[in-house]
């Protein structure tokens, strides 16, 4: 039988981000906290002559199985061929990085499977700027254009809720919605306080600066912040990325799971799932 390698690509989630500026040539500057969720997709490579992709799941729909497809590129950026598959569990184009964490889980299931060393940030940056930083899912300070990655190791393990309304918001329409692309950086020290109650006072205190922008492209996305902040237990409510994807932080386990349960029950046609830091899951 064949040897198989599997690798869990988890959702990337921007607890902050901050636009600090633009570049000549266009790219946006971020500086951004960034976690990784036990929810996420799950792929599989076996050795294979040619490339091939098949994408199942959920949200398996319109997903492209061609060089359109970054896990694809992942493959023909390491020069080796292999029969991939992904099963999608995470709503493409929403903020919360599906794309590039595919990409950089195929990244390190290949390398495995040929034993060959992973691409550097540099080399994986060419297949897009969150890649780099999904390819060692931990608690992590993005920064520049992607290309800055400092890790911070454990994080907090809040009890979360994802939720994205099902809607796509492109990227480039929010940057362009963007009226101050020159904001003041994440507050300074974060790796100390990333604990309890000091940890969730220094998250509050900072921004995702696409927010606002984001709301005015689809006004939705505010439905979802609102519908999470007031929900009980709720501690903080706030837009993953450049949405529609938003996260609230809660108290505790049984307030996320009764929190999950109403807004399932009020919304069945959003994509809304518990969640916490996906700890060795991602490892």
């Amino acid at each position: 039988m064949a040897r198989t390698v599997k690798a869990f690509a988890p959702a990337k989630v921007n607890l902050t981000l901050h636009v600090t500026g633009q570049r000549a040539d266009g790219y946006h500057l971020l500086d951004s906290l960034v976690m990784f969720a036990d929810a996420g997709d799950e792929i599989t490579v076996e050795a294979a002559d040619e490339t091939t992709l098949t994408v199942l799941g959920p949200m398996a729909a319109g997903v492209p199985t061609d060089k359109r497809n970054l896990v694809v590129q992942a493959a023909n950026l390491l020069g080796v061929t292999a029969k991939i598959t992904l099963e999608k569990y995470l709503p493409a184009a929403a903020g919360i990085g599906g794309g590039s964490s595919d990409a950089a889980a195929a990244l390190r299931a290949l390398s495995t499977l040929y034993n060959i060393p992973l691409p550097t940030a540099d080399e994986a940056l060419r297949l897009g700027a969150d890649v780099p930083v999904c390819l060692a899912p931990d608690w992590t300070r993005m920064a520049g254009i992607g290309d800055q990655i400092i890790r911070l190791g454990t994080g907090v393990n809040w009890p979360m809720i994802l939720i994205n309304p099902r809607v796509d918001v492109p990227t480039p329409k929010v940057f362009k919605a963007l009226s101050n692309k020159k904001n003041p950086p994440m507050d300074e020290g974060f790796p100390d306080c990333l604990q309890d109650d000091l940890a969730l006072s220094w998250l509050v205190a900072q921004r995702n600066d696409l927010e606002a922008p984001a709301i005015a492209v689809e006004p939705v996305i505010g439905t979802c912040l609102e519908e999470l902040r007031v929900s009980p237990g709720c501690l903080l409510s706030r837009m993953s990325g450049s949405g529609a994807t938003c996260f609230g932080i809660y108290k505790n386990d049984e307030f996320r799971d009764q929190a999950l349960a109403q807004l399932r029950q009020a919304f069945p046609k959003w994509w809304i799932v518990p969640t916490e830091d996906c700890g060795v899951k991602c490892r």
